[in-house]
């Protein structure tokens, strides 16, 4: 069984309000296993039998609207691929960890997309972007509360679903299953 996390875009904000026992109790329902969640902003590390995360990402997203009515995006990573959502961000250690986000994307935008993104006129002159791996890596400058650059303006000039995490929220992640797996050794 291979260690994997999903994580979800727009739960418990706005009016898409989901207990993470509802979720995990979902998850288990479904046949995953060793289900749990890290912080109540939906994110569920789970195990299932290896296979390519996109399909994953599919079955958790008409999951979630099937069970709850709800549409969100559902990403889903292993560790490495969120370790390396800290390691290959430029902009991690350059600002507060609060204010530096991975986006993850349910797919890779051409550069002409991030560049239309990185053209726009709402972004901010201390805000920066770098595409990544399936990944936009955001530094919101001051703040995100503040911020034009919203998850609605990205997914639409990038033509991607995605969710964002900062990098304290992925390095709890990652500090999470690095411990569920000595748990398991």
């Amino acid at each position: 069984m291979a260690r994997y996390v999903a994580l979800f875009g727009s739960i418990n904000v706005g009016g898409n309000r989901l207990t993470m026992a509802d979720l995990r109790a979902a998850f288990a329902a479904e046949g995953f296993a060793d289900v749990e969640t890290v912080v109540a902003s939906g994110n569920v590390i789970f195990s299932h039998p290896a296979r390519p995360t996109r399909g994953l990402e599919e079955k958790l997203t008409l999951m979630v609207s099937d069970r709850f009515d709800m549409h969100c995006a559902a990403l889903v990573r292993d560790r490495d691929e969120l370790a390396a959502a800290i390691a290959d961000n430029p902009f991690a250690g350059t600002n507060e960890d609060k204010f530096v986000h991975t986006m993850f994307l349910d797919g890779q935008p051409t550069q002409a997309q991030f560049d239309a993104l990185a053209a726009d006129k709402w972004i901010k002159p201390n805000e920066r972007l770098a595409l990544g791996d399936r990944a936009l890596y955001i530094d919101y400058g001051d703040g995100v509360g503040e911020s034009k650059l919203t998850a609605r303006l990205i997914e639409r000039r990038l033509e991607h679903k995605g969710t964002a995490r900062n990098m304290r929220s992925i390095a709890r992640i990652v500090a999470k299953l690095d411990e569920l797996e000595k748990g398991a050794a």
